[in-house]
């Protein structure tokens, strides 16, 4: 009989996988920029979990189709489809259960072949579905988030439970604004890290087709960057159509002949048309790129002198990146329009309309770094007093301020009453008698709503 001792189990040796998870050609493009500049440690596996959230997804090109996707595809070991996974649910709308979470990571687990490798998540849009689900089903992996966008520049919109939050390590995001540090998930450590220029760049430089004939030395068109905000309920679709108009006539009032309109992809073509009839009646001419591209590809491609939107990212991957001047339209109604205030767009609305020249009355004064910071701060307090309640100092400070008269129009009174920020309206201090203005006020509302 052998005496020896039998050897323990040997533990099965765990790999790790990391999950990139994109729903857009430009988060694609920005994860591709991150990979090539080292900003992800190694790993066994490389997973692109793409996804596709408007409001009819068959309806619309998954990102692993777009033009140019095959030349991102290299970097990953393996492309998934979100909406082929959860079918036939939409992506945006399904929040399993909590008592569902562990037999779906199993599910998921063995569906992707993960077995029982560490997990690493790298998402956009965390506060949201279906980059929330799918932290909230891998409860162990680390998070890291990239930005989208300018909306890494506001405040978190939503308040994300301390399980997922804390496990965010980074906020990787493009360096729209030089300076200028994002607020998104600060409340939870998460270290904000650029993802550099060059990089993302040359990123575009695969993605884009050859540079227009004819560019070299002569001015490139105007190139108006639509948006669709009607379908955001920010505008009206006939207050969009003439926001669009407004820009033909302001780049033609600049002395342009040669105009391209990029169109959001799901917007109505009779817009197209209307542009194109105005550019012809002052003696322009209008063409329309409906390929589903970056903007960015067209600023390699078309090499553009100007080029005009209302508060797309594109304005400012233009200037910062390409060096191309950029003017804005519309911004100061819609930021009398937004609603409710923490409206996440309004931190990028008000970004455009404090740094953008103004199309129709160029020659702004923009904000220095520290006057833009305390702006931005004022504002993001304003909007989530709660889950940045560190930022009432710094709103406090922009608030009574010299600079507060010229950006006063990026707060309503009834916010800065609510708060008790500087230019709100006197509170009285007597229970009873704030009984009694809280009364009068609704009683006031009703009035109006009334007439």
């Amino acid at each position: 009989m052998n005496s020896a001792t039998p050897a323990a189990p040997t533990a099965p040796v765990r790999g790790t996988t990391q999950i990139f998870y994109a729903s857009t050609l430009y988060g694609a493009a920005t994860l591709a920029a991150a990979l090539d500049s080292g900003c992800f440690r190694a790993a066994d596996r490389r997973v692109l979990l793409v996804s596709t959230n408007s409001a009819v997804p068959e309806t619309t090109t998954p990102l692993d189709r777009m033009p140019g996707f095959e030349r991102l595809r290299g970097r990953f070991d393996e492309v998934l489809d979100w909406n082929d996974t959860i079918e036939p649910l939409h992506p945006g709308g399904w929040n399993p259960r909590a008592d569902d979470l562990p037999l779906l990571q199993r599910h998921l687990r063995r569906l992707w072949g993960l077995g029982t490798d560490r997990i690493e998540l790298v998402v956009e849009s965390l506060q949201v579905a279906p980059a929330l689900t799918i932290a909230l089903l891998f409860p162990e992996a680390s998070i890291d988030v990239y930005a989208d966008g300018l909306m890494s520049y506001g405040p978190t919109r939503n308040k994300i439970d301390p399980l997922v939050g804390e496990r965010v390590r980074r906020l990787l995001h493009l360096d729209l604004v030089p300076g200028l540090d994002p607020l998104l998930l600060a409340e939870f450590g998460a270290v904000a890290e650029i993802v550099p220029t060059e990089a993302f760049t040359k990123v575009v430089e695969e993605l884009s087709g050859p540079v227009a004939a004819g560019t070299d030395g002569a001015p490139g068109p105007a190139l108006l960057l639509g948006q669709y905000l009607a379908a955001l309920s920010l505008l009206t679709a006939e207050e969009e159509g003439e926001l669009h108009l407004r820009m033909v006539r302001g780049a033609v009032a600049r002395g342009h002949r040669t105009l391209v309109f990029k169109p959001h992809p799901t917007a109505p073509d009779a817009w197209s048309k209307a542009l194109a009839e105005e550019a012809r009646g002052l003696g322009a001419e209008l063409t329309v790129e409906d390929r589903p591209v970056l903007a960015e590809v067209l600023y390699r491609e078309l090499r553009p002198a100007l080029v005009v939107g209302c508060f797309s990212t594109a304005l400012f991957t233009a200037s910062a990146f390409y060096g191309i001047e950029t003017a804005k339209v519309g911004t100061r109604p819609l930021l009398a329009r937004l609603s409710p205030y923490q409206n996440s767009n309004r931190v990028p609305v008000t970004l455009v309309d404090t740094l953008v020249p103004d199309l129709e009355e160029p020659g702004q004064p923009a904000l220095d770094g520290a006057g833009l910071a305390g702006l931005v701060s004022a504002v993001g307090f304003a909007m989530q007093p709660r889950i940045r309640a560190d930022l009432r100092e710094a709103a406090v400070r922009h608030l009574s301020g010299p600079l507060a008269a010229g950006t006063r129009h990026h707060f309503t009174r009834r916010r800065l009453t609510s708060l008790g920020l500087p230019g709100g309206l006197p509170v009285p201090r007597h229970p009873g008698l704030r009984r009694l203005a809280r009364r009068a006020l609704k009683l006031k509302r009703r009035a109006l709503g009334g007439k």
